[in-house]
């Protein structure tokens, strides 16, 4: 048996855990800490500050988010190299040896051991809060729409992507089609429902994990890097998507009702 391993700081912090909008908001890839315990995996600072490593801009649009919504927010605060929190433990990708065109050395030979180590030490407990603070809406009565907020490259592989905003949906498709019917109504920006990712590239495992055995609806949402770089860019996006996710979930509220 792998020994449990301690990270000397919490791997998941909730923020605006009394909100009173009926969204969570959730940020598996916010945070590029590599703690002590793992080591910086054999990469150089900045491979470590690189995409690889987290979704630039993604924590500052959640954050945003949280306040313009007044919604709870749940963000990891280690790196998805040590273990992507989308990911299930025994996926390839979860500690993957190679992310895009950058190897990743000190995933390339990990033991069984290590990978029940990290698990403990990361995935649990940041699935664990998560989960804590679902159960404790659907308690109060106010079963909470789940929201994933991450970014992406303008370019991958070398392919430049045209998509500006991706909407991902896992078995339902209910709040995603919401979301994309007021995105288009309401921004100007290229939005795409299951791109650049769907949940055949497995990246839907928090949706599928955390809202489907309760039938909670959800969504992924993926903005592209470019596009929140900085703090005031973070915010410009905020102040587009958060009347998008509002006027989406009154839809959804709405058409709830009528089906009564």
């Amino acid at each position: 048996m792998g020994r449990e391993v301690q990270t000397p700081e919490p791997v998941a912090i909730v923020e605006n855990r009394d909100g009173a909008a009926d969204m969570l908001l959730v940020c598996e890839h916010a945070s590029n800490r590599f703690p002590e315990t793992f080591g910086a995996l054999g990469l150089s600072d900045d491979e470590r500050r690189a995409h690889i490593a987290w979704d630039p801009g993604a924590l500052g649009l959640a954050r945003a988010l949280s306040v313009q919504l007044d919604a709870c927010l749940v963000h990891a605060t280690v790196s998805r190299l040590i273990h992507d929190l989308n990911r299930p433990p025994h996926a390839q990708g979860a500690m993957p040896a190679k992310s895009e065109v950058f190897d990743v050395p000190g995933n390339a030979a990990i033991t069984p051991q290590e990978r029940l180590a990290r698990t403990q030490a990361v995935y649990l407990p940041f699935h664990n809060a998560l989960h804590a603070e679902i159960a404790r809406r659907i308690a109060l009565g106010r079963s909470p729409v789940i929201v994933t907020i991450h970014s992406f490259t303008p370019v991958y592989f070398g392919n430049k992507r045209e998509v500006e905003f991706g909407v991902i949906h896992d078995a339902d498709p209910t709040f995603a089609l919401r979301v994309v019917e007021q995105a288009r109504a309401l921004t100007r920006l290229d939005t795409r429902l299951n791109e650049p990712y769907s949940a055949a590239d497995s990246v839907t495992h928090t949706l599928r994990l955390q809202a489907t055995p309760y039938g909670l609806d959800n969504v992924m949402l993926e903005v592209r890097n470019d596009l929140i770089s900085h703090p005031q860019a973070e915010n410009e996006m905020a102040h587009q998507l958060a009347p998008v996710l509002r006027a989406a979930l009154s839809e959804l509220q709405r058409g709830r009702h009528r089906s009564l």
